[in-house]
């Protein structure tokens, strides 16, 4: 503990339940994680097309230790697999984002897309049914008018409550490349979807229109040099977003200037030092995700190796940059031939935009503290990952003599990796996905 403490000032725990199960199939595979914005409910999806969403359950005066565990609150099929018969294109239904709306009411709203339609799902909760029908009987069945002799007044009954999930809308034929973001927008009207050459906006209320904000797509395909990674909104400001591509630029665009951004506000880019120039630095540049601080005056973008935090007022060179796993360096070669070079890992922000995480392989997650430069290297695994006990901080060794509670990086399991995360909006909680295990950790309860 007191080890743990020297590094970062969050000491996360486990929850009573690690949400796995032992004998997993591709489609169990996690393939997004997504705090709410009130952090009371978490969503995953997964390669099946399933959503499942956990809610916190409400603090206990008899139980101090249990801080609000989350609990399976909805599971629903979000997507199925399709197939393009003009293009003879196999579909995936495996959910490659989510995103949550802030709540108006009772229900709750989210997005969810695979790689050509985004969905609008809406989460309700339903403990009353109605009754005494006039037209139809108790199970639904049209009666015959001849046989009405008297009208009814239908009534409420109670019933066991039930969380229902239904499709709103479906926004789809509107990419011809797989969609890698979706974002919403601070005016709560509008948000983007990203795929690989261009990025739509759309009306929540329109399903059969979106308007083209940028297409990077050139008129010979043999002259593209890159492509987009991750796009997504200003915070706070709604004529504003940002995009990252594989070249390892950022690029921010104001939608006031023209209705097709195809000259950026900005543009950030560091340069390459030419002493490191290597047959695989254009791979390891490309930005994998792209977030905006809760404050918006910085965008944090994460590569193969490094995580940048940058300002907004700097284009030239990021104010941060934070080493995940400089130890594979080395190891490019084997990472290149088993593909785990093209990983796309994620990163996020703490609610306080103080700490940053991103994942790592071995199913190891990274923290870095932006005030104390101090950072952190944690474990999700079953076995380090009991109940209410405080996760112990691990050490890669690359050479030399290798100490008790170090593991070597030739021992590294790069199969097992962290590609998804998220934190809890304005407490210290996280959620980590390994493969087809959730972790959930918490802050150390005093």
């Amino acid at each position: 503990m007191k080890c743990f403490s020297r590094y970062l000032p969050y000491l996360f725990r486990p929850p009573n339940t690690i949400l796995s199960c032992s004998c997993h199939t591709e489609a169990d595979i996690i393939s997004t994680v997504e705090f709410n914005h009130t952090g009371e409910l978490l969503a995953t999806g997964d390669k099946g097309g399933r959503v499942v969403i956990f809610q916190r359950e409400q603090e206990s005066k008899n139980q101090s230790h249990r801080r609000g565990e989350y609990n399976v609150y909805s599971t629903f099929q979000s997507h199925e697999p399709e197939f393009d018969y003009l293009k003879s294109l196999e579909i995936e239904e495996k959910i490659n984002k989510i995103r949550w709306l802030p709540q108006q009411n009772a229900a709750y709203f989210l997005l969810s897309t695979n790689d050509k339609t985004v969905k609008l799902w809406k989460v309700s909760e339903r403990d009353k049914r109605p009754e005494g029908y006039n037209l139809k009987d108790e199970d639904g069945r049209l009666r015959d008018p001849s046989m009405i002799t008297m009208l009814r007044v239908p009534v409420l009954r109670p019933m066991d409550l039930m969380v229902e999930a239904t499709p709103r809308r479906v926004f789809a034929n509107a990419h011809t490349y797989h969609i890698n973001s979706i974002s919403v927008n601070s005016d709560y009207e509008t948000y983007m979807s990203a795929d690989d050459l261009r990025i739509n906006l759309w009306n929540f209320e329109i399903i059969n229109q979106s308007f083209n904000i940028v297409d990077i797509k050139p008129a010979n395909m043999e002259e593209l040099t890159e492509v987009i990674t991750a796009a997504e909104f200003h915070p706070h400001h709604c004529n504003t977003f940002v995009y990252s591509s594989s070249k390892g630029t950022i690029r921010l665009c104001d939608m006031r200037a023209s209705a097709l951004c195809d000259r950026h506000s900005k543009f950030f880019e560091e340069p390459e030092d030419p002493s490191n120039r290597s047959f695989f630095s254009e791979i390891i540049s490309s930005i994998s995700d792209v977030k905006f601080s809760h404050s918006g005056r910085y965008i944090m973008t994460r590569d193969y190796l490094t995580v940048k935090v940058w300002d907004l007022n700097m284009e030239n060179r990021p104010i941060e940059t934070y080493q995940v796993h400089d130890y594979l360096r080395s190891k490019l070669c084997s990472l290149y031939e088993n593909d785990c070079i093209f990983d796309k890992f994620e990163c996020v922000w703490n609610g306080s935009d103080s700490v940053i995480m991103t994942g790592s392989y071995n199913n190891f997650f990274r923290m870095f503290d932006r005030n104390t430069k101090r950072d952190v290297t944690l474990e999700a695994s079953r076995e380090n990952s009991k109940p209410r006990a405080i996760l112990k901080p691990r050490k890669v060794c690359v050479g030399g003599k290798r100490r008790k509670d170090e593991i070597s990086v030739d021992s590294l399991d790069f199969s097992k990796k962290i590609l998804h995360t998220a934190w809890h909006p304005s407490e210290n909680i996280i959620a980590v996905a390994a493969t087809n295990n959730l972790y959930i950790f918490q802050d150390k309860v005093n």
